[in-house]
């Protein structure tokens, strides 16, 4: 185990952004496979295209994005300093977490093939119960990542939790809209 420890510091060290990526495509592959599997409807297949969806998600989006946010949030804000913390954990729920939930619902909404008006019903239906679900998890998460949590672990931090947080994101991207099925069925 510390050996794949190691292998994984050296590879944040030489290979930061595909490492990073990588990680969050391992938390959300994870997160969805845990949501289909546990949340979901027994008697409901299977969908290996929507973990394909997320996985790709977090590979492509969340953890190359993390990457240079979290990076430039450190470098404006360094140290762990209790008004630093506050003000990073303020940042990242304030502002960052509403745009992460419009690039999810969008990158979901575009690799599904759907209008952007089936977008616009996805923001208006879920976006604000993302947004504030987010903080139960985050606000404390990123307390404690801001305050003791190495700048160069971070995305690893992020993505541990993020798998259990996932289950719910998961849920809540591939929920149907109201009208949405009636819509399916023209």
């Amino acid at each position: 185990m510390a050996s794949l420890w190691a292998r994984y510091n050296a590879l944040l060290e030489t290979q930061p952004l595909l490492t990073k990526a990588l990680t969050s495509f391992t938390g959300f592959t994870v997160g969805d496979i845990l949501a289909q599997s546990f949340i979901e409807p027994a008697d409901k297949d299977y969908d290996y295209m929507r973990t394909a969806r997320l996985g790709s998600f977090g590979f492509l989006i969340h953890g190359t994005t993390g990457h240079f946010f979290y990076g430039f949030l450190d470098s404006k804000m360094p140290g762990t300093a209790p008004t630093t913390v506050v003000t990073k954990v303020m940042i990242d729920q304030l502002l960052w977490n509403p745009i992460f939930g419009l690039m999810f619902f969008g990158y979901l909404n575009f690799t599904e093939g759907k209008s952007m008006d089936d977008y616009i019903a996805k923001l208006k239906a879920d976006l604000q119960t993302a947004v504030m679900g987010s903080w139960a998890v985050w606000v404390p998460a990123h307390t404690i990542n801001f305050r003791f949590v190495p700048p160069s672990q971070r995305l690893l931090y992020i993505n541990t939790i993020q798998i259990f947080y996932n289950v719910f994101l998961s849920f809540l991207g591939n929920k149907e809209v109201e009208g949405e099925e009636e819509k399916k069925e023209e």
